[in-house]
This record gives C-alpha cells, structure tokens and sequence, in this order.
C-alpha cells in the first residue's frame, strides 16, 4: 500500500483534461476521464478541479480541486483524489476492520503522515460506508480531516478534504464533503 503512495507523492507530467477552463485553471466540469479513461473523477458541485496542480503519470494520478471562483456557498476546502496503479484495489479485499487496524497502526500512520512520521498522525474515528473506508483524521500539520479509501476500477482510490490554516474546515462539514465527493466519484464510475 505505501509503495503505490510514495509513487503519487511524485508524479511527473502534467493532467490534460478537455473541459470548460474556469479562472485561475480550474476545469469546471463534473467528471473527467484520468488515466487514458481508466477512471473518471467525479467532482462535487461548486467545486472546480486545478489542471495545473493536478497530475497523471504513468498509471498513477493526483487530482486536485478547490471551490469555484464564482461559487461562494461551497466550504472552501480542498479535495484530493489520488488514483492509484492498475490492481491496487485489491487491497480493499481485506475488508474495512483490517484496513482500519492497519491505519491505526504505525506503518499505517506514517503512510498518512505528509512527512511519514507517525507520531504526527491519530486516527480518530474509521467508518465503513458501503465499499469505502472514511477516516477521520487528526494530523499535527493539517489538523483535523477526512479521507476516504475505496476501490474504483481495480485501483486504489483515496479522497481527502482539507481546509487551509486561514480557513480551517470543521470536521463535521469535512465528512459532508467526503461523502459528496465519494458520491459523484462512485456516480462517475458506474456501469
């Protein structure tokens, strides 16, 4: 699991998406193919994804997204998606108890940890919801957030919702973003 993590921390090229640009470089459309099409990103309304901060390498990408210049009633927060390699969904296989212990322990800590350091990271809450693993996470520098584990396509798929240190996203509104993003992202996915 922290193999296909440490490849998204670094990818190289940038995302291409065809989509309507919105200002700043935010693409404001509602789903986008990654990956050759592999997977489309689902993204929640009011919210735009970056093209210039985002990225697909290889078989791997990291999509990120912020609220929408012209739509002030989103919580500004900012959605990660990162989408890993072919087959790394398998993980989910082990089911939501294993992968919550997992998490909570300290390769599993330090695989969230932004600096791979698990003491900096407390799993406070992991929730089944459907075929995903949401974690409520309390991290000595992004502070408190969430993130939800799933598999889409035979991939790995992580979302998290963080705010900023001028606008901190209160725990209960990250959970409402997670669960809208998982929502479209699964909607995106659906055959």
């Amino acid at each position: 699991m922290s193999t296909w993590i440490s490849k998204l921390a670094f990818p190289a090229a940038l995302l291409a998406l065809a989509a309507c640009v919105a200002p700043g470089g935010f693409t404001s459309t509602r789903s986008a193919p990654v990956l050759g099409g592999a997977l489309n990103v689902g993204v929640p309304a009011g919210y735009c994804i970056d093209r210039r901060a985002s990225r697909e390498s290889g078989d791997t990408a990291v999509i990120l997204m912020g609220r929408c210049a012209d739509n002030l009633s989103a919580a500004p927060a900012v959605i990660t998606v990162s989408v890993g390699q072919s087959a790394s969904g398998g993980v989910m296989t082990a089911g939501g108890p294993t992968l919550a212990a997992f998490f909570r322990s300290d390769q599993g800590r330090a695989t969230l940890s932004r600096d791979g350091r698990a003491g900096d990271v407390q799993v406070v809450q992991a929730v089944g919801v459907g075929e995903a693993l949401l974690l409520h996470i309390r991290d000595r520098r992004q502070g408190d957030y969430w993130r939800a584990v799933v598999g889409i396509g035979g991939r790995l798929v992580t979302l998290s919702a963080t705010g900023s240190d001028s606008s901190p996203l209160p725990p209960a509104e990250g959970r409402k973003l997670i669960d809208l993003s998982l929502a479209v992202l699964q909607k995106a996915n659906a055959k």
